[in-house]
């Protein structure tokens, strides 16, 4: 049976189908429906987790692969940095079990804080990469991927990109689920214990089996050539390869190259593809990983071939390809004149649409509380990696600094160190508290910050999808769970100042804020309220005609129910939640409803 599924969907029936014992990860677009299709197949036998973060997923999944079990760890680029530790030491140790370590890349990058490339994360860490350019390859290669891990005792990194993730085809679904068969963990502390004299060794066998698996992938099916016998040849990887088999259809002529295993380089197909060439264009995204490895394959061999792409400025330095940019880049290369390319319709550009809180979003309430209390002193503001990012549009404006997952609260102490008259804020979310930011808040508490930390806790992980995390209650296996309280790990921390707030009551919401402000040490305001995108109201706020249309709702608070219709100020009410932020910000009492203070 065949199913329409995304490209994420795909890399899940691929590793059911290659018989997966356990699967853990943490949510990140362009990864996170990877583990929830897998949840929503038949999975008996099967472990699935959504780890409190990256690191601990793939610590579960070592141990388990040290047992012999297959083990599939999904998470975006850069939850692979969170993951560094373990990563690089399982590299260095090895595996018994196929363990796939799935790091999807984000180029442009669509919904990430950098354009970092998995595969120069392989070539670091010493292990091999798969490099996938279609739905449908990612379904069969994700399963070469546990063969290959099995065969060298080692974890493999999987890299498909956002265009790849979220792509769809038609993909055959497994009849059955039949988990790998293993026979247990084998204690040889010899193997599985790493010290240094280990390591020293293991290095040394990494380096000589890399060369054999280069030898390896280059017989790999899909490292593949077409076309010729032109002088001049394209090289290109994962998507980007797509693009260019498209455009390539009505050049036969012209030699197609495919790397999908970039690291270890398959140097000796390379070298055969690389035959009568005489020019080559290398077509990947992000950085130039395939153009240095052929460049210094060229060096080595002294190949008299001229290599083109991301070095050169022939392939942009950034960003991500397109059907029509590699068309434009192709032509160029190839100096075909425009003419002869296929006419395509003009379409008009899309107007601009930048990220905004949904309307009746708590975090908006949340950080108008803080910015109401703080009007007129000195104050930073630091955020953090989920929705309440988008605090720092206008007209709210309400993060100063936003680094990496966590960093709000240790960042809002190294403030409150150097600026002892300042006030520092730190805002993170309740899926972030538990995956990076409870060893900040024992930080703060143990070097003696003055910090008042902003817990927006709205009983989800609602940026990537919605997915569960310890305070929800519920588990990915779908167990109900004891919920872990913020509150109780606060005070096991040595918080003396917890305050729990509704940020919709606006009046107890500033008043918690402003008692925080006159207390020394670490606070903590959680500002409870349910993303409204899980629990809907039927609510609408009104405006009647006491309006003196000033317009101060809309200036204050940037709510996108609150629009002006032939200058006038209008709630839309297929957006309105009801959750009468506005009737608070109103100087005259004209918004009338909602849920709160009716």
């Amino acid at each position: 049976m065949k199913d329409y599924v995304m490209g994420n969907g795909a890399i899940a029936l691929g590793a059911l189908s290659a018989g997966v014992n356990l699967v853990a990860g943490y949510p990140g677009t362009p990864s996170s429906e990877i583990l929830e299709t897998i949840a929503t197949y038949p999975h008996d036998g099967v472990h699935i987790e959504w780890s409190v973060n990256e690191k601990a997923a793939v610590e579960v999944a070592a141990s388990a692969s040290y047992s012999g079990a297959r083990t599939l760890v999904t998470m975006k680029q850069m939850g692979l940095n969170v993951a560094s530790d373990p990563v690089m030491s399982v590299a260095y140790i090895g595996v018994e079990g196929g363990m796939v370590i799935i790091s999807t890349d984000d180029p442009g990058p669509i919904s990430s804080q950098t354009e970092q490339d998995t595969r120069r994360f392989a070539e670091f860490a010493r292990i091999p990469v798969f490099d996938p350019s279609s739905p449908e390859e990612a379904f069969e290669m994700i399963q070469d991927a546990f063969e290959y891990s099995e065969k060298y005792k080692t974890p493999v990194l999987f890299r498909p990109t956002t265009r790849v993730c979220h792509a769809y085809a038609s993909i055959g679904a497994p009849d059955a689920v039949n988990p790998k068969k293993f026979e247990g963990f084998k204690k040889d502390s010899d193997r599985w214990v790493i010290f240094p004299k280990l390591s020293h060794r293991n290095h040394g066998i990494i380096e000589e089996r890399n060369v054999q698996i280069g030898r390896d992938f280059s017989s790999y099916r899909f490292n593949t050539v077409a076309g010729g016998p032109s002088k001049k040849a394209v090289l290109a990887s994962g998507i980007s390869y797509m693009y260019a088999r498209e455009f390539l259809k009505n050049y036969p002529e012209i030699k197609l190259i495919r790397i999908a295993t970039a690291f270890p380089f398959p140097e000796d197909f390379a070298l055969d593809s690389c035959v009568d060439i005489s020019e080559i264009l290398c077509l990947e995204e992000l950085s130039p990983f395939l153009e240095e490895q052929l460049l210094k394959l060229c060096g080595e061999h002294h190949l008299n071939l001229k290599v083109f792409g991301k070095l050169t400025g022939h392939v942009p330095a950034m960003g991500e390809n397109s059907a029509d940019t590699v068309a434009d880049i192709l032509s160029s290369f190839l100096g075909i004149g425009k003419g002869t390319l296929p006419s395509v319709p003009t379409v008009p550009a899309l107007p601009a649409r930048p990220p905004v809180l949904c309307a009746g979003c708590p975090h908006r309430a949340s950080f108008y509380a803080v910015k109401t209390a703080t009007k007129g002193l000195k104050s930073y503001y630091c955020g953090d990696i989920g929705c309440y990012t988008l605090g720092n549009a206008m007209p709210l404006d309400m993060v100063d600094t936003c680094l990496c997952m966590g960093a709000g609260i240790t960042m809002a102490q190294g403030f409150s160190h150097i600026d002892s008259e300042g006030l520092s804020f730190a805002f993170i979310g309740d899926s972030t508290f538990f995956a990076s930011g409870m060893t900040g808040i024992v930080n703060a508490v143990y070097n003696e910050a003055n910090i008042t930390v902003c817990i927006l806790d709205n009983s989800t992980t609602a940026m990537t999808g919605h997915q569960p995390h310890p305070g929800t209650g519920k588990n990915m296996m779908g167990n109900v769970v004891d919920k872990i309280s913020i509150t109780k790990i606060l005070e096991g921390i040595g918080l003396k100042k917890i305050i729990t707030v509704d940020p919709l009551d606006q009046k107890a919401s500033v008043s918690a804020v402003r008692e925080c402000i006159e207390i020394k040490g670490v606070k903590a305001i959680i500002f409870k309220s349910p993303c409204i995108a899980i629990e809907k109201s039927d609510k609408k706020c009104t405006i009647g005609n006491d309006c003196i249309n000033c317009k101060k709702c809309i200036r204050e608070i940037g709510c996108p129910a609150l629009v002006a219709i032939d200058d006038r100020v209008t709630i839309d009410a297929s957006l309105c939640t009801g959750c009468g932020l506005c009737k608070n910000v109103c100087p005259t009492g004209a918004i009338k409803g909602g849920k709160i203070n009716e």
